[in-house]
C-alpha cells in the first residue's frame, strides 16, 4: 500500500497520535503555569523591582520572541516539517527551569523568558498545526478545543502547584524543579510523534489549487485584507493583551489585598482552569453554531470578568472575575484558530496560522507594556480598566466586521 493511501483524516483515524499531541501540549502549558503565580513576587521580593513596567518586563521578554517565533515555526513547519520544529522548541526549554531557580540577577530572568519564548513558539505553533492536519475540516474547533484545553488546563495546574510548593519551601528553587520534569517528559513523547505534513497534502488534494501568494501577500492578507482573518489577528492580540496583564499585575493586585501566596495560587489557577475545561465545549460548539458570535460575545465576557476584578477588593470577588475571564477566553480561543482553519488553504495553511500568533502573542508584550506604563502612571487599577475597555472594543470590531461563517 502507498503512504498516501494510508494517509487518512479525522480524530478516529488519528486518535492515537492526535492524543499523544494532546499531552505533549500539556507540557508545553505547564512551562508557562510555572510563573504564573510567583514570578512577580520573585521580582519584587527577590530582586526589589519597585516599578510595574520594570516588573512586566519579562512578559514582554516572553511575548515578543513567542509571537515572532510563530511566524517563523508555521514557515518552518511547511518546509522542513513539523515534528522537527517541535523537538528544537523543546530542546531550546533544557536551560530554562535551570536559569529561573538560579538566576543571579532579573537579566537571567528576562533571558530565560526570551528562550521560554522561543520555546512556546516553536512547540505550542506546531502541536496546534499537527491537530489541525490530522482532525480535517469537519471537526476543527472540536480538535482545537482539546488542544487548547490540554494547554492551559496545564497551566493552571502547574501555577496552583508552584504556589503550593513556594507556600511551604520559599519562592526558589523548589518550585522550578516541576519544570525539570516537564521538559523531559515532553521532550521524551515528542520524540515518538510523527509528522502530519502528508495529513495536509492529502487534504489539499481534495480543494482547488490555491491562488499562489508571496509571503508579504500571505502577512497582509491575514493581519488585514481578508475580513475574517484580519478580525481573528486583532481579537487574538488583544486577547492576549489581557492576558499578559494579567499575568503580571493580578497577583501584585492580589497580594495588596492581603490575599495569601496560597489563594494568590488558587486565583491564578480559576482563570486558565475555566479556560482549559470550557474549551472542550466551546470549540465544538462553534463547529455547529460558527464563529463570529462566539468570538465577539467572549471578548465582552472577558471585559465584564476583567471589570469585576477591578471593583473587588476580596477573594470572593477576585475568584468570580477570574471565572468570567476564563469562561470568556475559552469561548474566543479555540474559536479563532478554527476560524484561521475554516479561511486558510492547506498549502498556506501553517504559514497563516503563524502570522495569527504573531499578532496574537505580540499582545502579551503590548498588555504588559502598556498595563505596567498606565500602572506607574495612574495606579493599578486604572490598568486593568483600561484593558476591559480594549477587550471589549475588539469584541465591537469583530460584530461589525466578521462574516458570520459556518466551518468550512
Amino acid at each position: 500500500m502507498s503512504s498516501r493511501a494510508e494517509v487518512r483524516l479525522g480524530l478516529g483515524a488519528n486518535l492515537g497520535q492526535f492524543t499523544l499531541l494532546v499531552v505533549v501540549n500539556a507540557f508545553v502549558g505547564a512551562m508557562i503555569g510555572l510563573e504564573r503565580t510567583i514570578l512577580p513576587a520573585i521580582a519584587e521580593q527577590e530582586f526589589h523591582l519597585a516599578a510595574h513596567a520594570a516588573v512586566l518586563s519579562f512578559i514582554v521578554a516572553f511575548g515578543i520572541s513567542k509571537a515572532f517565533t510563530n511566524y517563523l515555526a508555521g514557515r518552518l513547519s511547511d518546509v522542513i516539517g513539523r515534528k522537527r520544529v517541535l523537538l528544537v522548541g523543546w530542546a531550546v526549554a533544557i536551560p530554562v527551569p535551570f536559569m529561573l531557580m538560579w538566576a543571579p540577577s532579573w537579566s537571567w530572568i528576562l533571558f530565560a523568558n526570551v528562550l521560554l519564548g522561543i520555546s512556546q513558539g516553536l512547540t505550542w505553533s506546531t502541536t496546534v498545526i499537527m491537530k489541525i492536519d490530522l482532525a480535517g475540516p469537519e471537526r476543527r474547533g472540536f480538535a482545537m478545543g482539546l488542544n487548547e484545553f490540554a494547554g492551559y488546563g496545564a497551566v493552571a495546574v502547574s501555577a496552583l502547584a508552584t504556589g503550593y510548593v513556594a507556600s511551604v519551601y520559599g519562592l526558589r528553587p523548589e518550585p522550578f524543579y516541576l519544570g525539570v520534569a516537564y521538559v523531559a517528559l515532553g521532550l521524551a513523547l515528542s520524540l515518538v510523534v510523527r509528522d502530519t505534513n502528508a495529513h495536509a497534502r492529502e487534504e489539499a488534494s481534495g480543494l482547488a489549487a490555491a491562488a499562489p501568494f508571496t509571503q508579504r501577500e500571505l502577512f497582509m492578507r491575514t493581519s488585514f485584507t481578508d475580513p475574517n482573518l484580519s478580525s481573528v489577528s486583532q481579537a487574538g492580540l488583544v486577547n492576549n493583551l489581557n492576558d499578559g496583564m494579567a499575568w503580571g499585575l493580578f497577583p501584585l493586585l492580589y497580594a495588596a489585598a492581603e490575599v495569601s501566596i496560597t489563594r494568590i495560587a488558587w486565583l491564578a489557577a480559576i482563570y486558565p482552569a475555566v479556560w482549559g475545561i470550557g474549551q472542550l465545549f466551546t470549540g465544538a460548539l462553534s463547529d455547529r453554531i460558527g464563529r463570529k458570535w462566539l468570538i465577539a460575545t467572549g471578548m465582552w465576557v472577558q471585559a465584564i470578568g476583567i471589570a469585576l476584578i477591578a471593583m473587588s477588593s476580596a477573594f470572593a470577588g477576585f475568584a468570580i472575575g477570574a471565572v468570567l475571564l476564563g469562561a470568556g477566553t475559552a469561548m474566543v480561543y479555540p474559536t479563532l484558530l478554527a476560524a484561521i482553519g475554516d479561511v486558510a488553504h492547506p498549502s498556506w495553511r501553517a504559514s497563516a496560522v503563524g502570522i495569527y500568533r504573531l499578532w496574537r502573542d505580540l499582545g502579551y508584550a503590548v498588555g504588559a507594556i502598556l498595563a505596567g506604563l498606565t500602572a506607574d502612571a495612574f495606579g493599578v487599577d486604572a490598568a486593568v480598566w483600561l484593558v476591559a475597555a480594549i477587550t471589549f472594543a475588539s469584541g465591537l470590531i469583530v460584530a461589525v466586521r466578521m462574516k458570520s461563517r459556518l466551518s468550512a
